[in-house]
């Protein structure tokens, strides 16, 4: 056999191992796409920070008793697993990923500031191979099958737009506050912030707008035939709107901060000098009931409990399961 040829027949394996080196390489980084109606968290948990998301069985969370880590837990509260070590909101979940709002932590510098500035990130459910996405500060930001709707705080204006989940395809889609936090089967639904406060729909299959209701209405939650909101013209009392009746129902005269709606229940903070309070009530606004007095914030709802902060008391963490008006600390470490 010819020198030449016994080259070419010692090459060519050599060649080939190193495409399928190259091959698994390629196929390991590939991030794959996620099922369609993918919605990366609830409208009613983003809206209050993004602080818990339940995926597949699991609760990854934003640990205020731990400064704001990623950990994640069973919906009873067990298996408790610390994921990450920087200060994590508005938290997304989708196929084997998660996604999230890094905050930068404040007075650090070097490598400190370089593990904890400011990043919207997407990592395996585990935790591992965190990935920077974005590093705009995002005020708010959705899943919604294969892309990342993100509103960030810009300068000078906000700016919204969209992401694939593989970090291509980035398309500026507003530059003007959208809240992309209230979606459902490849529609996100949100409130003007322009010229009104009515309704839209963004339809993400091609990224057109339109109007669905000239309401005065701001945080719209869709569930059901519902829309719930704050009543902007009315002191942000809390309302519902049956979109196929086209009925408005006052839920309570009460000026709400913040509101969560789930599992038949609605928990608002109610604005009051005389008597702020947390508050429980049916979705049909029957059955008020005060769960904690005093000033409350960031509601968010898994399928058993409901968790809350004190204001202005960032390490506080209080929970009380789904339906009841019973709370207590949430030891969560």
């Amino acid at each position: 056999m010819k020198k030449k040829t016994k080259q070419i027949l010692i090459i060519i394996p050599f060649i080939l191992i190193v495409a399928a080196l190259l091959l698994a390489s390629w196929l390991s980084q590939r991030i794959p796409m996620n099922a369609p109606g993918t919605v990366g968290n609830t409208a009613g948990n983003l809206n209050n920070a993004g602080l818990f998301c339940e995926s597949d069985g699991r609760i990854y969370f934003s640990n205020p008793l731990d400064n704001g880590s990623l950990y994640s837990m069973t919906p009873d509260e067990q298996e408790i697993t610390k994921l990450g070590s920087s200060p994590v909101r508005n938290i997304l979940a989708g196929g084997k990923y998660l996604y999230y709002f890094q905050n930068a932590a404040s007075g650090e510098s070097g490598l400190a500031y370089i593990r904890t500035r400011s990043s919207f990130n997407r990592c395996l459910k585990s935790g591992k191979d965190v990935t920077s996405m974005a590093t705009d500060v995002v005020v708010t930001g959705q899943l919604v099958d294969n892309y990342l709707y993100l509103l960030t705080a810009g300068s000078p204006t906000p700016v919204f737009y969209k992401l694939k989940i593989d970090k291509s395809d980035k398309q500026i889609l507003a530059e003007y506050q959208v809240n992309p936090a209230c979606a459902e089967d490849g529609v996100i639904y949100y409130n003007g912030t322009q010229n009104n406060h009515y309704l839209y729909a963004l339809d993400t299959e091609d990224d057109t707008v339109s109007q669905l209701w000239a309401g005065n209405i701001w945080y719209p939650y869709l569930i059901g035939d519902y829309v719930y909101y704050l009543d902007v013209a009315n002191d942000y009392r809390l309302c519902r709107y049956d979109y196929n009746q086209g009925v408005i129902e006052v839920l309570t005269e009460d000026r709400v901060d913040c509101f969560n709606v789930g599992g038949g229940y609605i928990y608002y903070q109610c604005n009051s000098d005389a008597a702020p309070a947390l508050k429980m009530m049916s979705t049909d606004g029957s059955g008020v009931t005060v769960v904690a007095e005093g000033n409350y914030t960031n509601i968010n709802m898994t399928s058993r409990y409901v968790y809350f902060q004190a204001y202005g008391v960032e390490s506080s963490l209080y929970h009380c399961p789904l339906g009841s008006s019973s709370y207590s600390a949430f030891s969560g470490m």
